[in-house]
């Protein structure tokens, strides 16, 4: 299968290839395969099936790896990334370990490239919709018609899909993904423009800071005075409020206001009554639908929409099948990159244990391994 390499991009594939995928972040070596399906193809046998390609998903890839062991992943959306690429690219973290400060969209990059070796297939754009044990393996197929045969399946699917809560104002489905967006793809395009924001999260107010040293002009609109951001956040727009950089309103979104068009601004209405705002762009951050998807329906143990998972395996309550990251729950859960990774490097040793049950586990260190150095195509 060819392999898409870093500056190539795939996003003008004809609808024929079963793989769409923004491709630049994808290092060499890392494939995405470009199989039409067909009703007759034979499933892809792999030993590993990981439905979930964010940061969790790809770790477990690397753990996997180190044991000798190849994955197939598998994701809805159109990138690597999961939640990271998707809703905060650019925002920074700063809990993931030696790394002081990390962007969002670096972080995937860093763990696909951390991936390289172990050369995994990417099946991007693509939603499992078909789950079933058969004779001791794992039946899958997506929505496109992409089936597996898997030994092993690992779900790291986040909190599942996300859906936004929409502006709900007539007119606004013919702006949306333009004038009118859900999350910030690129903050850059935004800089000298009328912005209105709105949302009184920490997504609302964090972008509020961002932006308005870089935008024309700003105003953030609220359904009431009271925000459910960080306090400190809160009190920095306030700041900037008072020394009259930007504007801040209680009031919910009424109307669009559109000439030739073009979106010019919005109206609000509040207390006061309706008030029209200049704008070129809005930003609605009112928050998103997370969906469990077709995973509800697998058979497996949920627990609050979450995948019952055991703290020495992170299998759920089908032998076979593993949960890592949000999705699973557990005592003790906190939903954090850092613990994702963790499940991910035990994870790994339960599937090598369920696919190869003979063979004899040892623990091996990467700075001392020379196994390990050949896995990671490193000398000794």
């Amino acid at each position: 299968m060819p392999t898409i390499r870093r500056g190539a991009t795939c996003t003008h594939l004809p609808p024929t290839l079963y793989n769409v995928a923004v491709a630049t972040c994808v290092p060499e070596a890392i494939t995405l395969s470009e199989i039409a399906p067909s009703a007759t193809a034979a499933p892809i046998s792999a030993e590993v099936v990981i439905v979930g390609a964010g940061p969790c998903g790809l770790f477990q890839v690397f753990e996997l790896g180190l044991l000798g062991i190849s994955a197939h992943v598998v994701d809805s959306l159109q990138h690597p990334g999961g939640q990271c690429a998707e809703l905060y690219p650019d925002k920074p973290i700063y809990d993931i370990p030696a790394l002081p400060v990390c962007g969002a969209q670096e972080l995937v990059e860093r763990l696909l490239q951390q991936i390289k070796p172990f050369k995994p297939q990417l099946h991007l754009g693509h939603e499992v919709v078909e789950f079933a044990p058969r004779d001791g393996r794992f039946h899958l197929a997506t929505a496109a018609g992409v089936r597996f045969d898997a030994g092993a399946v690992v779900i790291a699917a986040g909190l599942g899909s996300f859906q936004p809560r929409r502006i709900g104002i007539a007119g606004a489905e013919a702006f949306e993904g333009g004038a009118i967006q859900y999350r910030v793809k690129n903050a850059a395009q935004l800089a000298g423009k009328h912005l209105v924001i709105f949302g009184g999260g920490d997504s609302a107010l964090d972008w509020t800071l961002e932006l308005l040293p870089k935008a024309a002009s700003l105003s953030l609109v609220h359904r009431r005075r009271e925000f459910r951001a960080a306090p400190a956040s809160v009190a920095r727009m306030r700041e900037q409020v008072a020394a009259g950089r930007m504007r801040c309103f209680e009031a919910l979104p009424h109307a669009l206001i559109v000439t030739d068009g073009v979106l010019r601004g919005v109206g609000i209405k509040g207390p006061a009554g309706i008030e029209e705002l200049p704008a070129e762009q809005l930003l609605v951050f009112f928050g998103l639908h997370p969906k469990l998807g077709p995973i509800a329906e697998w058979g497996l143990a949920l627990e609050k929409k979450a995948l019952q998972v055991d703290t020495e395996k992170f299998q759920t309550s089908l032998p076979g099948v593993f949960a890592v990251g949000d999705i699973n729950t557990y005592p003790g859960k906190k939903k954090l990159i850092l613990s994702g990774f963790h499940e991910a490097a035990l994870a790994a040793f339960a599937i090598q244990h369920h696919l190869y049950p003979q063979k004899k586990q040892f623990l091996q260190y990467t700075t001392t391994s020379p196994v390990m150095h050949q896995r990671l195509g490193v000398p000794d």
